[in-house]
């Protein structure tokens, strides 16, 4: 199930790149919209497929760490 899941994120990120490519050549309007909307619909795609491949998500945390301060006060 793993493999599949790798895969199937592999393949969104393939497309997301082949997608942002064809962004960056001479592209009509109606081109252009298209691959736009297929950009979006991969990202939002490989988020999905992300989240549930590794549910856990490791943050930072929004200020600085101070340390814990051990022993007797100075």
């Amino acid at each position: 199930m793993l493999d599949q899941n790798l895969a199937r994120i592999r393949a969104h990120r393939n497309n997301i790149h082949r997608y942002r490519s064809l962004l960056k050549t001479t592209l009509s309007d109606l081109e252009r919209r298209f691959i736009e909307r297929r950009l979006s619909e991969e990202t939002s795609a490989l988020a999905v497929s992300t989240s549930s491949t590794f549910p856990i998500a490791l943050t930072v945390p929004p200020g600085p760490v101070t340390p814990a301060r051990t022993g007797a006060a100075l």
